[in-house]
């Protein structure tokens, strides 16, 4: 019988394990590790901070999804991969040997910020949830996604927000709209002022300018889990496991990677929720077809994807393609499909 090992709970092994739990895989042993027994989902996160939701509104049972999927689940952190061994060494002491292997890690926030030790980190999300506290003075660095939502969620729930950016990541009609948001919500928007470093206190410094805060948050760019580059897989640039169309390693085809730790050799994408979700999807598929010796299917990005932001209070912006709005109605409408994807990963519910 086969080993399968999943490193990691993102959108992409959940949909496996959501998979799983409506039609099983007989044939293989499959062992999940995460460091996470429950989780929060990220997409609902800015919700709870802004009080739309309770946490377990936005929590997801890793572990009992897992045992409805028949996998068996370790609460525990993967710390190196010997690609070459086929071993896998995690935080508890443990080595697993596979025979096969989905990495589903995730990405760090970028902490080579001078100074970056006095700040907190906004992932991993949970990590982040149980050191924020209450401050009532906030500094975020970085105004990509994360860095907005949070800005907004926080301000919406009576924090002083100040955000810090060095050039917008979005298109110029997003980025329109979303400073209008920020300072409709009376986020103290910095665009065009790179943070240098963080001192204690924390302190910023930016340029000649100098603040104090409560509490600095890191929303900066995504790097890649350290242990990637020392696995023996091939990556990218940046430390992102390369992989072909089928979502196998470029070097080593028993390995796949899928999700943000994940970078397609031939039509690389964007690091979303959206297509780690369809990552997901086709992996399910994969893994069926591994045990029944078929041929693997081969993942084609769509050429756009629905992005929805939040906007502290319940309004959201849209985003697909070339088209953008906003408004009360895109709220409801991320509301939907989020209650729908936490709905769909509880392990007494059918998918419909």
């Amino acid at each position: 019988m086969k080993r399968i090992l999943l490193v990691g709970a993102g959108h992409a092994h959940l949909a496996v394990l959501r998979s799983l739990k409506e039609a099983p895989l007989y044939g293989a042993s499959i062992g999940l590790v995460s460091p996470w027994a429950k989780q929060l989902y990220a997409g609902m996160l800015p919700g709870v901070i802004a009080g739309h939701y309770r946490v377990p509104d936005a929590q997801i049972d890793v572990a009992a999804l897992a045992e409805r999927a028949f996998v068996e689940f370790s609460q525990t952190e993967l710390v190196a991969l010997d690609a070459d061994r086929r071993v896998a060494k995690l935080a508890n002491g443990e080595e697993i040997r596979y025979d096969y292997a989905s990495l589903n890690a995730g990405s760090l926030v970028d902490t080579s910020l001078a100074g970056a030790k006095h700040a907190l980190a906004v992932k991993p999300f949970d990590r982040f949830m149980q050191n924020f506290g209450n401050a009532k003075r906030v500094a975020i660095v970085g105004a990509g996604a994360a860095g907005a939502e949070l800005a907004m969620a926080l301000r919406h729930a009576g924090a002083q927000v100040t955000l810090y950016s060095e050039k917008s990541p979005f298109p110029s009609e997003v980025a329109t709209r979303l400073v209008r948001a920020l300072r409709r919500c009376r986020v103290d928007f910095r665009p065009g002022m790179p943070v240098t470093a963080i001192e204690p206190g924390p302190v910023i410094i930016a340029g000649a300018s100098r603040q104090e805060f409560d509490r600095v948050l890191l929303a900066t760019g995504a790097v890649a889990m350290p242990w990637l580059r020392r696995s023996g897989l091939a990556t990218d640039a940046q430390g992102f496991a390369l992989v072909h169309p089928t979502l196998q390693s470029v070097s080593h085809p028993e390995v796949f990677a899928v999700g943000d730790c994940a970078t397609l050799s031939d039509t690389p994408h964007p690091r979303s929720g959206v297509y780690a979700l369809r990552h997901g999807e086709l992996l399910a598929q994969s893994l069926r077809n591994l045990v029944d010796a078929k041929p693997l299917p081969a993942y084609i990005p769509q050429p756009r994807a629905l992005s929805l932001l939040t906007c502290g209070r319940r309004y959201a912006i849209a985003e697909w393609g070339p088209w953008t709005a906003e408004g009360r109605w895109a709220w409801w409408w991320k509301n939907r499909i989020d209650r729908r994807w936490i709905r769909d990963l509880r392990p007494e519910t059918k998918t419909k």
